[in-house]
């Protein structure tokens, strides 16, 4: 099945800055709608439930305000010693978060979820990718925190800006840390009968 020939609108159902980014990085410029979802309200304790619920929720948040519309919504954790981490929630958190991770093994989880309202169907994928930490000292720490950065990324760090010089390698989807699987948004419109080459602009 194959519905190229009318590739209805994108929308990124995010606010996040980094998603957009790596979507106009590919070619797609989507329209930007902030899903305002209460993520506090879902507790769950499987991490790979937790992000793709997350993410079905915020794209489900958005699509009734569009027609014949492709929804994507994403939700990113990071698990260090089987704990799950979303944003900082205040300079101190970042900081004591940064000494239990540095010198340490995460995991960065992002779930996906794609509504294509043309068709009225839906795909929800989660990527993983393990991230190993560099060790480092205190004061890097808290220059770090000092910055501000680690306060709008899920997991405390921004792999695409300052955070990245503190990773010391990746196991799988890269774009995935920062956000938004490139690999993955492909294999799920796919799924959907969607050609990618249709949405660059």
């Amino acid at each position: 099945m194959s519905v190229n020939n009318a590739s209805p609108r994108f929308v990124l159902a995010s606010a996040s800055p980094a998603r957009l980014k790596l979507l106009r990085m590919v070619g797609i410029e989507p329209i930007v709608c902030q899903s305002n979802f209460d993520e506090d309200q879902i507790q769950i304790e499987e991490v790979e439930k937790l992000v793709t619920t997350l993410a079905k929720y915020k794209a489900e948040a958005v699509a009734p305000q569009f027609e014949n519309a492709l929804v994507l919504g994403c939700d990113s954790v990071l698990t260090v010693n089987d704990r799950i981490y979303g944003k900082p929630e205040s300079p101190q958190m970042a900081i004591a978060r940064w000494r239990v991770m540095r010198g340490k093994t995460g995991t960065i989880y992002t779930g996906h979820a794609l509504i294509d309202l043309k068709q009225q169907r839906q795909i929800i994928r989660c990527g993983v990718t393990k991230v190993y930490f560099a060790e480092i000292s205190d004061r890097t720490i808290e220059a770090y925190i000092a910055t501000g950065e680690p306060l709008k990324c899920a997991g405390g760090f921004a792999l695409e800006g300052k955070g990245g010089m503190f990773v010391e390698k990746i196991e799988g989807c890269h774009s995935n840390v920062i956000g938004l699987s490139l690999p993955l948004l492909y294999q799920m419109l796919e799924n959907l009968g969607y050609n990618v080459t249709n949405f660059w602009q």
